[in-house]
């Protein structure tokens, strides 16, 4: 009795998400003052007009860490770049960080990690393929037995980042780290 009560109600649900709603009786319609209307999109993405540092100048610092030495070291790599450590292949594809004026701070890259499979000699297998955000390494982790691979740093700038007083409190990336 009860899974025929659950059936009708959720057949009764469903056939109310197909009617569409109609406008409150008391909604008053207004407009968007002029001054708050956005304005056009720009006619060029943001990287074809010059702004903030281009893809293949930026340079981000990935941690590698074998677990099974416990042997951690930094790779600097630029977007389209891989090196090789060992049985580990790392491929940054992207990395990018937030504007200093946005909140919260991020720097992210997409990263990809191949690892040699046991028993070849050079057949790789990817592990791993996706973004990794420095402050929120829980979001996306590479599951791996031997390697941890993370995002430490994105180097680029933004206009107006030049003239800054301090540049350490307007890249995003603190000393911290």
């Amino acid at each position: 009795m009860r899974g025929a009560l659950a059936l009708l109600a959720t057949a009764a649900l469903v056939a109310a998400c197909d009617q569409q709603a109609d406008a409150p009786a008391d909604a008053i319609a207004t407009t968007i003052p002029e001054e708050l209307q956005q304005g056009e999109l720009p006619a060029r993405p943001a990287a074809e007009a010059g702004l903030g540092t281009p893809m293949a100048e930026r340079v981000a610092t990935l941690g590698l860490l074998n677990k099974r030495n416990n042997v951690s070291q930094d790779l600097e790599l630029r977007p389209g770049e891989q090196q090789r450590v060992g049985d580990v292949i790392v491929r940054l594809q992207a990395c990018e960080r937030t504007a200093p004026w946005e909140m919260p701070k991020e720097t992210g890259g997409f990263v990809q990690v191949l690892v040699k499979e046991r028993g070849t000699e050079d057949n790789f297998r990817k592990v791993f393929s996706g973004w990794l955000f420095k402050n929120s390494p829980s979001l996306n982790v590479v599951e791996h037995p031997i390697y941890d691979v993370w995002i430490k740093d994105c180097v680029m700038d933004f206009p107006g980042e030049e003239d800054a007083p301090n540049r350490a409190t307007t890249s995003g990336n603190a000393a911290t780290g």
